[in-house]
């Protein structure tokens, strides 16, 4: 049993900007992790490399002012016309500061600024934007009203601003690796000029714009604004990952994987990692459809009387387990927390302290067992249950790409104290995710419906602990590297986190995090600890990630994590 974690949802009166930036964040978070990207934070971006990209980005910046222009000449609004000329004048801006960049480091316009086919295809789609080669748009000459000169300028406002915003984000995410008291970055004015007051206001302008010239469109004319908004930001990843880089990178983690030597062996949790709801409220709640039906099929008065207050019973049974359950389970976790604080990371200490949290889970499953809430459930009800079950976004689409990549030797086994494994097979077939492997508790049935019996499998940290190190030794018969990954959002998961050659904390559970931090457990966003491991790839040319280092690493959801281990 866990509660759920809520999600506050963005204001309402944001623009259509912020909107877009929030709704593509699976998009945008992929550049974060391109080799580029994290190369160039690291400091250790090879100099031959950044020269490519400079003459690329000269391209680039030289077609975006032209389109900056094309824009102004539609602006029907004089304030928006001063506008689009005023960030037009601050990407003039921008090419100088390459162009001392260009004398600085030798670059050769003339022999390195023939553009690749991403830089090609990027700005071809911005011309032909501000051309009009839009859906249901004339070309600028033929516009016949303001109307329909403004709309245009708003269409190519839609397909610029998520470069300005990426680049202003990225500026402001690889500030924070300048050391403030060294200058030895080799890359700090390029950083600095992204992360300035100057370029974030430009961004934040361009914003602006966007929202007031699409202020009078329809809801069709703004979906178009959102399909060039986001078709422009898979451009700007794909810009990064053409860039060519000749050296050892620590993104993403598949990159030097061999198949014929190498197995990626994925671990998670279910409950609040891969679905939105804890699954125990599920089968609750199937419980008490399932005595509802058993009124609706009774034909005698005083039988249905009964049923329908078995029904009533079972749902206030259900609330006084969740409530005890709450309650003795923070009470557990403040009693781990009352001993001493360890300085440095215990392993030992933290998982004999899980012992004790076992020991309550085991408890709270028999208590749920005696109470006899789990029985009659129908095994077809619980499976169509499942398949209709809503997991994190980018949950299924992270397994179906890991396990369908032929360059990948892929296994995903999922740990979970889930009562019934059914439920969690069911979730995962629905996503063509058949070959899963499942590890959690069974329901035993007699005709189909549950008798409120468990084949207990998985109960409680020390449980899955066990799982995850049988599983692993069961593999290591096949004589492969194993890279191992576990991903996980409670205090149950925290020893297999550990184990695991990298632990990914999802979700935002603050037991895990006071619990791990007492036993001296770092927790670390990924993008900084991906950084670190890039510039130990400067050191040694190796980039290891080893199991009971003491650190887990966070992130903000699955296409983080997605983008870190798979790429784009």
């Amino acid at each position: 049993m866990a509660s759920s974690a809520t999600v506050v949802p963005p204001p309402i009166d944001e623009g259509l900007g912020r909107r877009f930036w929030i709704k593509y964040t699976d998009v945008w978070t992929q550049a974060l992790y391109t080799p580029f990207v994290v190369s160039l934070a690291a400091g250790n971006l090879e100099l031959d490399s950044f020269r490519r990209y400079i003459a690329q980005d000269v391209y680039f910046l030289r077609t975006f002012a032209k389109v900056y222009e094309m824009a102004e000449e539609c602006a029907d609004d004089d304030d928006a016309k001063a506008g689009i000329c005023q960030l037009r004048q601050s990407v003039l801006e921008e090419l100088k500061m390459h162009d001392s960049v260009v004398k600085e480091w030798g670059v050769d316009l003339s022999k390195d600024s023939s553009p690749d086919a991403a830089t090609v295809k990027y700005t071809d789609f911005l011309l032909a934007t501000a051309a009009g080669k839009v859906g249901g748009v004339k070309a600028p000459g033929k516009l016949a009203t303001p109307f329909e000169k403004t709309k245009l300028a708003a269409y190519t406002l839609g397909a610029m601003t998520p470069c300005m915003s990426l680049y202003a984000f990225l500026g402001k995410e690889l500030q924070a690796f300048l050391e403030p008291s060294e200058d030895t970055h080799p890359y700090r004015k390029w950083i600095e000029s992204y992360s300035s007051a100057a370029f974030q206001a430009s961004a934040l302008q361009t914003e602006d714009l966007l929202e007031k010239l699409s202020v009078s469109l329809t809801g069709e004319e703004l979906g178009i604004i959102e399909s060039l908004y986001v078709q422009a930001l898979k451009l700007e990843i794909e810009f990064f990952l053409a860039q060519q880089l000749n050296q050892k990178t620590a993104v993403p983690l598949a990159r030097d994987h061999n198949p014929a030597e190498h197995c990626l062996m994925l671990f998670s949790d279910f409950d609040l990692t891969c679905s939105v709801v804890d699954s125990s409220a599920i089968l609750a709640e199937i419980a008490i459809i399932s005595a509802q039906k058993l009124v609706q099929n009774q034909p005698n008065q005083s039988e249905n009387q009964l049923a329908r207050m078995s029904s009533v019973d079972m749902r206030g049974n259900w609330g006084d387990l969740s409530k005890q359950y709450t309650e003795e389970y923070e009470q557990c976790i403040e009693e781990i927390l009352n001993c001493n604080k360890e300085e440095k990371f215990n392993y030992t200490g933290l998982r004999k302290a899980l012992g004790d949290l076992s020991d309550f889970e085991k408890k709270a499953n028999l208590r749920v067992i005696d109470a006899g809430v789990l029985k009659g459930l129908n095994v077809e009800d619980i499976k169509r249950t499942g398949e209709r079950l809503i997991l994190q976004d980018g949950c299924t689409s992270f397994f179906q790409t890991a396990i369908s990549n032929k360059n990948l030797n892929t296994k995903v086994h999922v740990l979970s104290y889930c009562w019934c494994s059914d439920l969690i097979k069911s979730a995962f077939s629905s996503g063509g995710l058949d070959t899963v492997h499942i590890h959690a508790n069974e329901f035993v049935y007699e005709n189909s419906l549950s008798t409120g019996e468990i084949v207990k499998k998985v109960e409680s940290p020390i449980d899955k602990v066990q799982a995850f190190t049988d599983i692993l030794q069961n593999c290591s018969k096949d004589k492969q590297k194993y890279l191992t990954i576990y991903i996980g959002d409670s205090v149950g998961d925290l020893l297999c986190l550990l184990e695991a050659d990298i632990g990914i904390v999802i979700g935002s559970s603050s037991s895990l995090r006071r619990v791990g931090t007492h036993f001296g457990v770092s927790f670390v966003p990924l993008f900084p600890g991906v950084i670190k491991k890039q510039k130990q790839c400067d050191e040694d040319n190796t980039s290891k990630w080893e199991g009971l280092s003491g650190v887990l690493y966070t992130v903000s959801g699955w296409a983080e994590i997605c983008a870190f281990v798979l790429g784009s």
